[in-house]
């Protein structure tokens, strides 16, 4: 029984880290829009924390942040215009 001995080897794909969406000097606050509305879908919706690619901790700051613009009319609630193309 002679088995064929090959050392185990590492793939080389290059693998490049992405950036953080919120980066260590943004303020997650209701008038800060520039940030929040980067995680709102196109209807209106919270983007979930695995899409956002955010800790648990700043998804909950942001979920707050959202609610308080939408109850204070910065963001809509529901984005239901529909877009026809032709």
């Amino acid at each position: 029984m002679n088995k064929s001995k090959r050392p185990f080897t590492k793939s080389k794909r290059s693998f490049r880290r992405r950036l953080p969406p919120i980066q260590s000097g943004d303020r997650i606050d209701y008038r800060n829009m520039s940030l929040i509305s980067r995680f709102i879908s196109e209807q209106g919706k919270i983007l979930s924390r695995r899409v956002n690619r955010v800790a648990l901790k700043q998804q909950r700051l942001i979920t707050i942040a959202i609610k308080q613009a939408r109850i204070l009319s910065l963001l809509p609630f529901l984005n239901n215009q529909k877009q026809f193309e032709r």
